[in-house]
């Protein structure tokens, strides 16, 4: 019976050294490879040609790099491009090359589905089956990497799953991306849906990267509907420990907004808005609502009601941007990663509202 080959994708330089340790060129070797893997983005040891024959060989023999294959490659209008990976298996996720004229962005996730169950997202609607690994997200970056001859410099984990969930693989992600890849933390943003006692985790790590908060609404009422984990950690609480993660680690937050018509998009929210955010430094990110039949009758406001809601933020003078909608013709655009993945957790009975507050 044949034996599975030990995969290298998401092991450092230090990991690699310790699995070659027989060998008395372990270090070399292992910096080799780790830059063959991770600053090549290459897969073949065949064409790790700085490597002995005879280690390459025993390499083909015993290890595989990445065992990450692609289910669906999909690219839009705008030359956005997402891939539909997997590991052999039926576990499907989603990761997108996002193009722009001064730099080159991917979005990639980090769970298999998504267990959060926010009312707006198409990825909560197939449920939940695992965290993904170091080495799973991390191959997605490589993956995106290969399809363009521009030096993938920004990544931002949007795509399916709640980071913060995963915070010990995504650690080890941001780890490999700036030691091995050698990227810059300060063009790494994770996104969260505002898990309190995981936003305090991080902080301890104090390292440079950006954090994005999904708040959607300043209204307990309205995000209970919207995002259930609002229960457990409401708005109040839930910024005011992005204010502490910001004076930690001296970072400038980002506090997304979902702009949902009739929902979230009232004059009455903007306002409220003010007080809530003021005297902190942070942005704004208002994203217009990307349409996915989620049960719940959502849909995107007109562009006077956006241009009403950043006028009144603006004029308390508040930092506002918008979000460039991309890819939404192959549905890679906010909220819509989806994929094929039906999760052993999917979500029961979707038309059925979630309960408010009273």
């Amino acid at each position: 019976m044949a034996t599975a080959k030990q995969i290298l994708l998401g092991l450092d330089r230090v990991e690699l050294a310790e699995l070659f340790a027989d060998r008395k060129d372990a270090k070399l070797r292992a910096k080799q490879i780790a830059h063959h893997i991770y600053a090549r983005a290459e897969r073949d040891f065949d064409k790790m040609l700085d490597l002995p024959g005879e280690f390459r060989e025993h390499l083909k023999a015993n290890f595989l790099v990445s065992p990450l294959e692609v289910a669906t490659h999909k690219t839009s209008t705008d030359e956005v491009e997402k891939l539909l990976v997997h590991r052999g298996d039926n576990q499907v996720y989603e990761c997108v090359l996002l193009p722009y004229k001064d730099r080159v962005s991917c979005c990639l996730s980090s769970q298999v589905g998504c267990p959060m169950g926010c009312t707006f997202c198409a990825t909560g609607l197939g449920g939940f089956d695992r965290n993904l690994t170091a080495g799973e997200i991390i191959g997605q970056y490589l993956l995106l990497q290969s399809l363009t001859e521009r030096r993938l410099s920004h990544v931002v984990f949007m795509g399916m799953g709640e980071p913060l969930l995963n915070l010990k693989n995504v650690l080890k992600t941001l780890k490999l991306m700036h030691e091995e890849v050698g990227l810059s933390y300060r063009h790494i943003t994770i996104s969260t849906v505002g898990l309190v006692p995981q936003i305090k985790e991080l902080a301890k790590e104090n390292l440079p990267i950006h954090l994005a908060l999904s708040l959607h609404s300043p209204l307990d009422k309205v995000r209970d509907r919207l995002m259930p984990v609002n229960h457990k950690w409401p708005v109040k609480e839930v910024v005011g420990t992005m204010k502490d993660y910001q004076n930690t680690t001296g970072r400038k937050v980002t506090f997304e907004y979902l702009l949902i018509k009739e929902v979230n998009d009232t004059p009455e929210q903007a306002k409220a808005l003010i007080p809530l955010l003021k005297g902190m430094p942070n942005v704004i990110n208002l994203i217009p609502f990307n349409w996915v039949d989620t049960g719940q009758g959502f849909s995107r406001p007109e562009r006077e009601r956006v241009r009403a809601f950043r006028r009144i933020l603006e004029e308390a003078g508040l930092n506002v941007t918008e979000r460039v909608e991309r890819g939404h013709d192959i549905a890679a655009a906010c909220g819509q990663l989806a994929g094929q993945h039906k999760g052993k957790f999917a979500r029961r009975g979707i038309s059925e509202p979630l309960p408010v507050r009273s």
